[in-house]
């Protein structure tokens, strides 16, 4: 016995086996024991290979079915996103007046996408040629590629390249740059749905459009400028490889990069000239001949578009464009074409100007000087000067201002004249004179200059005291010269909504018995724009700087739209200019007179709280042009008295508005100011008559009758030969031309070269 129990019933009686020819019974083997095999030669039974084979169909069809599955569902699920931001936007470009010299340009990427048809074949074909041969004929996905990434991946090594045009193009508009399995499984799903939707020209449109080129460049029309300084239609054979061999390493391929990158440049280069042979698309011997060298790049200027002056003129476009309903968006990536009022020529007066005539030794980072021109009638802004090169400041004293000082005594002559008063009315022109409250305020230098001295003489030698005299002679003086201000383009104390200036305020401009001195901030652009009504005969514009904004499309958007409107009786006005002619015909701007053209103006110097010189000003304008030139220190407050070599506005300011303005008028006409009109009205208080000099005696002849004798006896009493009193210095009414040297009163001498440096 065995030892082994069976179940309970009839035995059953076993046949015996008989060994298969195919496959071994297992556990058995009747010429070596192994299992599985027949004892004759050791080979699997076909048997086992056809189930295996059997059981191999049925999972490669599952396999199948549960890809194909998952290829539906990942289709319908993954639906092409919306496209990158950055990558939709297009580069906003700002130009000088006239519409063609770019000024600069604003840009979330620098891109200026064009049309597939103003493209060249050549660039078409390069990049085709060396990114993607099979473009025009595959179905926009790399099989191998993938399958190469998810082994990469599998393997711990990084995602490779070998992608379509397509799948590039699904990558840089759609996805990220992340390297996985994932991000490239989904870049084949919506590269085949975008194949669906558009076309191959629409791919290889958007494509070129978007990649990037190096130097800041994306797409073809920036890459083209930004290598060569042409427009992409106007690309070479060798100009548009070399863009196609960077669009594969734009960090290491650019040749500015250095003699190395210069070298592996070539050889990309010779590789895409010998791809675009072998795809037909040029002869094989252009190719080589393309070959031998690359082509010439040219000397691009590398200064950052905000550096300089730049700067500060673009942060006030960018400024006037939100203010006027542009969004940021718009701004950066709307690919606007936006026209500006300045022009080259006044740009460079003021920056030439500037350096030419500023006091050696002064560095920037302490003495500032903010300048402006505008153009009279218009408005227009042509140039300004803000400062500092933007890069190491981004305060534009040009905007910024500071303390308006006598330069303000053209809105008092204006008020007056409009109140009544003539430019031969006089005034108190003796220091000090004291304010209703007990105040003093006295003249530069505590200077003298009579009792009676005349609306013109006064604003020639900026007599502080005769223009006190004159606010206080009218009823609410001080409010009415805020008004004439105001009207001729200063902006009020506080900023109004939509109000026009830049800015649209001046702090400070407040109804005081001072006002014409010049307390309030008020800066360049403001001031040369009031400056300006006067140049124009009375006729007040507001200041601008963007004459029209253009969409890609080409439509005109934006248009400014020139109105001027009378702010000053024109005689007024002409009256006012007479006055302030005379102040660079023989006051305190005579340094003006340099400047060859018929040009009226005023000097001024303000001080602050603590009784220092604070800033130096000179504005003035021929007919033409209108300028005003501020010097200042420090935060903008600071003493120049006993720092500069000279402070007053008859100085440095003035002369950097002569250098300025010979620059920004040279080839204009000579114009001629409209003479004075003498306006003659009823004064608002009586004292202020013109001078009339007493008669002078004469000497009578002694008389003597036919029967008188003739004596030698000397008379008793000699006749007087009093002379007359003398006549304020430079009074129109008066024919005596005294010393100018010597005080009219005797009380107290005049300061040296008055006739040029006053407040």
């Amino acid at each position: 016995m065995s030892g082994k129990r069976r179940a309970a019933g009839p035995a059953v009686k076993k046949k015996p086996t008989r060994a298969s020819s195919t496959s071994g019974t297992p556990g058995k083997n009747t010429k070596n024991g192994k299992p599985g095999t027949n004892g004759t030669n050791g080979k699997p039974s076909r048997s086992r290979w056809r189930r295996a084979g059997k059981w191999l169909l049925i999972l490669g069809l599952i396999g199948t079915l549960l890809a194909g599955g998952a290829f539906v569902l990942l289709y319908q699920t993954i639906d092409i996103p919306d496209p990158n931001e950055d990558f939709e936007t297009q580069t906003s470009f700002v130009y000088y007046a006239g519409g063609k010299e770019q000024l600069g340009q604003f840009a979330t990427q620098n891109r200026e996408s064009i049309p597939l048809d103003e493209m060249p074949d050549t660039v078409k074909d390069a990049v085709v040629a060396a990114e993607n041969p099979t473009f025009w004929n595959d179905r926009g996905i790399d099989p191998k590629g993938i399958i190469r990434a998810a082994f990469n991946n599998a393997q711990g090594g990084s995602t490779q390249g070998a992608s379509t045009i397509t799948q590039q193009y699904v990558k840089i508009l759609y996805l990220t740059q992340e390297q996985s399995l994932k991000r490239k499984v989904k870049e084949a799903f919506i590269s085949l749905k975008l194949q669906r939707d558009v076309s191959k020209e629409q791919i290889l449109e958007g494509y070129l459009n978007t990649i990037y080129f190096g130097r800041g460049a994306y797409g073809i029309q920036a890459a083209s400028k930004a290598y060569f300084d042409v427009e992409a239609k106007d690309l070479s054979l060798k100009q548009s490889a070399v863009l196609a061999s960077v669009v594969n390493d734009p960090n290491d391929l650019d040749p500015g990069q250095g003699k190395q990158a210069r070298q592996d440049l070539k050889e990309r280069y010779a590789y895409v000239l010998d791809a675009m042979a072998e795809e037909g698309m040029i002869s094989a011997e252009k190719a080589e001949r393309s070959a031998r060298r690359l082509p010439t790049f040219p000397e691009l200027e590398q200064e950052s578009q905000y550096g300089g002056q730049r700067g500060h003129v673009l942060t006030m476009v960018r400024k006037e464009l939100l203010r006027l309903g542009y969004s940021e968006e718009e701004i950066e990536g709307g690919g606007l074409r936006v026209t500006t009022t300045f022009t080259q020529k006044a740009m460079d007066a003021a920056v030439q100007g500037v350096m030419e005539a500023r006091p050696d030794g002064f560095g920037d980072k302490q003495l500032h000087i903010g300048a402006a021109t505008v153009e009279p009638g218009t408005g227009a802004v042509r140039g300004i000067f803000g400062g500092q090169d933007f890069l190491d400041s981004q305060i534009n004293w040009a905007v910024a201002g500071g303390q308006a000082g006598s330069t303000m005594k053209a809105a008092a002559l204006v008020a007056a004249i409009e109140e009544g008063y003539s430019l031969e009315d006089t005034f108190e022109g003796n220091s000090p004179i004291e304010l209703p409250d007990g105040t003093e305020i006295e003249n530069q230098g505590d200077s003298d200059y009579g009792s009676s001295v005349s609306m013109v003489t006064a604003a020639e030698n900026s007599i502080n005291t005769a223009f006190i005299d004159m606010t206080m002679g009218m009823d609410d003086g001080p409010e009415k010269i805020v008004d004439a201000a105001n009207r001729l383009g200063i902006p009020p104390a506080k900023a109004r909504k939509k109000a026009p200036g830049f800015p649209n305020s001046s702090p400070g401009l407040e109804p005081i018995t001072g006002v014409a001195l010049g307390n309030a901030t008020v800066s360049p652009i403001n001031m040369a724009n009031a400056y300006a009504t006067l140049a124009n005969d009375g006729k007040a514009a507001d200041p601008y700087i963007i004459e029209k904004v253009v969409l890609p499309n080409g439509e005109t958007d934006y248009q400014h739209k020139v109105s001027s409107e009378r702010a000053v009786d024109a005689d007024i006005s002409s009256d006012a200019s007479y006055a302030l002619q005379q102040v660079v015909e023989s006051g305190s701007g005579t340094a003006a007179l340099e400047l060859g053209w018929p040009a009226a103006g005023k000097t001024g110097t303000a001080t602050n709280g603590l009784g220092e010189v604070s800033s130096a000003w000179f504005a003035g304008y021929t007919r033409q042009l209108s300028t005003a030139v501020m010097y200042v220190r420090g935060k903008g407050n600071e003493q120049l008295q006993g720092w500069l070599p000279t402070y007053f506005g008859g100085a440095y300011p003035a002369e950097t508005w002569t250098a300025i303005m010979q620059r920004a008028m040279e080839g204009l006409p000579v114009e001629e100011f409209p003479e004075p009109a003498n306006v003659d009205g009823d004064a608002p208080q009586e004292g202020h008559e013109p001078y009339t000099p007493p008669p002078s005696p004469t000497k009578q002849p002694p008389t003597k009758t036919p029967s008188q004798e003739p004596t030698t006896e000397e008379p008793t009493e000699e006749p007087t030969t009093e002379e007359p009193p003398p006549c304020p210095p430079l009074n129109p009414n008066c024919d005596e031309d005294p010393d100018p040297t010597e005080s009219p009163t005797g009380t107290a001498p005049a300061p040296a070269n008055r006739e040029r440096y006053y407040w």
